[in-house]
């Protein structure tokens, strides 16, 4: 009888054969490892994102702040102009029927 070698697919003696549902110890602790990592890097970008948006709100929030004041000191100066001499010609108005009184 001729010896004939075995397929590719057919494991030999010297190969070790898992089932595709069990995981060794050193699988599960590279597993377990990629999962701590992970979570340790997850913390760090939460820590710092954190840091950096405060940061950048409070920049532009005081951008803003830096560049509204003018305007609103201009709205706030015709309003309180726009006040007094609509309380200037009401007085006026109301004092100047009592002065043509002989």
């Amino acid at each position: 009888m001729a010896s004939r070698s075995p397929p590719s697919f057919v494991p030999t003696l010297t190969e070790v054969v898992r089932s595709p549902g069990t995981v060794d110890a050193s699988a599960q602790k590279s597993a377990w490892s990629q999962e701590q990592l992970v979570h340790r890097i997850m913390q760090r970008v939460e820590l710092t994102l954190e840091r950096r948006l405060r940061e950048a709100i409070a920049t532009t929030v005081l951008q803003q702040t830096q560049m509204l004041g003018p305007l609103l000191r201009e709205e706030i100066e015709l309003v309180v102009r726009e006040s007094v001499e609509q309380a200037l010609a009401d007085e006026l108005t109301a004092t100047r029927p009592e002065q043509q009184r002989p």
